[in-house]
This record gives C-alpha cells, structure tokens and sequence, in this order.
C-alpha cells in the first residue's frame, strides 16, 4: 500500500482566530504547542481552614438552638410547666437585654433611633395584645394532630431557608434587601407560633408566647450579629450557653432527642467542616483563554 502523500505545510504561522474564519493551510480544529500555554489551574480555588470553617459553622449550630429553645418553651407552656406570669416576665427581660446589648455594641444606635423603635414595638406589642383573643380560637375547630405535624413542618421549613450567613442582617438604620427564602423563614416561623398559641389554654397564655416567639425569630438574629462585629469570643461564649441551654431544657422532656440533638451539634460543628475540608481536596478547575471574556466597564464622568 502506497503512504498517503504528505500535506504542505502552510507558509504562515497558525494564530489564536476568535472571529475571521477559518485560516488558510489548517484545519478548523488544528492547535499548536502554544494553545495550552495560558492554561491556569486552581486559579480562583480557595484554601479553607478548619478551624475557620468550625468558627462559622457555629452560627448555624447556634441559631439551631434558638429555635430549639423556643420548641421548648412551647413544649413546657402547653404541659402548663410555666405559667402566663413567668412568661410575661421573660418576655420583658428579653426585651430589655436586647435593647442593652444593641446600646453598648452598636455605636450608630442614637438616642432618636431609639425612640423610633420603642415607639414602633409598643404599637407592636399593643396589636399584638388586641388579637390575642382571635388567635386563642383560630385553629379550634382542626384536630391537634394537624397542628403538631403543621408546626413540625413549619419549624423545619424555617430552619432550611434561614439565611445563617447573615446577609439580610443589617445593624439598626440600614437598609434591608430580605429575599424570597428569607421572607419565607420568617413567615414559616409566625405562623408556627400562631398554630401553638391556638392550642393554649388562655388569652394571656396566647399573648405572652406569641410576644416571646416573636421576639426571638425577629430580633435574636439581630441581636447575635450585634455581638459578632463586637466581639466574636464573646459571640462564641453565647453560642455555647445556648446551646448549653438548648440541651438542658431538651433533656427533661426526651432522652433520646436529648442525645440527637447533641450529636446533630457535634455533626455541624466538627463532621461537616472536616468533611468539607476533605472533599474539597479533591477540587478541580482549569482556566484559560477558552472562558468567557469578562467585560469591564470603566464609567467615568
């Protein structure tokens, strides 16, 4: 068999041709030694430290506790283990060591700003107050299985939408850009709190759990990212007498959730930063002159 004849070498140079067409001499995929010579790896790859990793994953493990506190809280209040008075005096100390913690950590809080909230939570409070009676007989006439598995429901909704960056967190003044998950989280958690306030055997009960419920979900984000620009020791001090709060209160009414929820902190503290420090060993990314073209405009007046 005769060698096939061999193909004329071009007399120009090949060159990179984004638009032009094809180049005389060379195929349309032809590429030389020189096309790979801009390739960048692991070029926008990250490395992440694992204890970096830990402290962040402890604002998760931390507003996980919050919510676990508030169940509890209902819990105790509809087996009538803490009355209405005891309630209503909670609900005043949480709103003043909010206000103080806002006061000494956060120096753009002036005392016209101050006001405006306390004007703006009174009338809150008093709303609040006046349908009261409309929530203590709002789900009666739906079974109480419905309501438990509704909140079971709702509480999960919000934790899986929450955002534990803190990204719509906003110190007291600025502006809020909340998203549709947000949005969602937030509406998820009022609603929840309105189906167990219906199940409680007075108006004051009502008040009293709805005013505490909604003061953690709506101000206890804002509270705890107060005192992570302030101090993030002092913030992981909180995290941990949270979490040592959530325990104990969750040990009297179950052992065994007791001992998941243990073990669901160790996972999201220590298993999930271990593990996303192991996968991401693994992480691949080529670059080159083959990406798309970032544009850049340079906007001057």
């Amino acid at each position: 068999m005769e060698n096939a004849p061999e193909r004329p070498r071009p007399p120009h140079k090949w060159k990179k041709v984004v638009y032009g067409g094809m180049q005389p001499g060379y195929d349309d995929n032809y590429t030389d030694e020189s096309f790979l010579e801009d390739m960048v790896m692991n070029a926008n790859v990250v490395k992440r430290d694992l204890k970096k990793v830990m402290l962040d994953s402890i604002s998760i493990s931390q507003y996980i506790c919050i919510v676990a506190v508030v169940v509890c809280v209902w819990a105790y209040t509809l087996a009538s283990a803490i009355s209405e008075k005891s309630l209503l005096f909670l609900d005043v100390a949480l709103l003043g060591l909010g206000f103080v913690v806002l006061l000494l950590m956060d120096g753009r809080l002036t005392v016209c700003l101050l006001s405006r909230y306390l004007l703006n939570i009174s009338f809150f409070i008093g709303s609040l107050y006046v349908l009261a009676p409309i929530y203590y007989t709002l789900t009666r006439s739906i079974s109480s299985d419905s309501i438990w598995a509704l909140t079971v429901s709702l509480v999960i909704l919000h934790l899986f939408l929450h955002d534990y960056s803190g990204s719509i967190i906003r110190p007291p003044g600025a502006l809020n850009n909340p998203t549709l998950a947000s949005n969602v989280s937030l509406n998820a958690s009022i609603v929840s709190s309105v189906l167990i306030a219906s199940r409680l055997p007075s108006r004051l009960h009502v008040f009293a759990v709805m005013l505490f419920s909604l003061q953690v979900f709506l101000f206890a984000p804002l509270v705890m990212y107060c005192i992570k620009k302030f101090s993030s020791r002092l913030h992981l001090l909180c995290s941990f007498l949270l979490m040592g709060m959530a325990l104990g209160l969750i040990f009297p009414l179950h052992r065994l959730l007791f001992l998941v929820f243990g073990g669901l902190q160790v996972f999201i503290i220590v298993v999930c930063p271990y593990w996303l420090i192991r996968i991401h060993e693994y992480k691949f990314e080529i670059n080159g002159p083959w990406d798309e073209a970032r544009l850049c405009f340079d906007i001057t007046e």
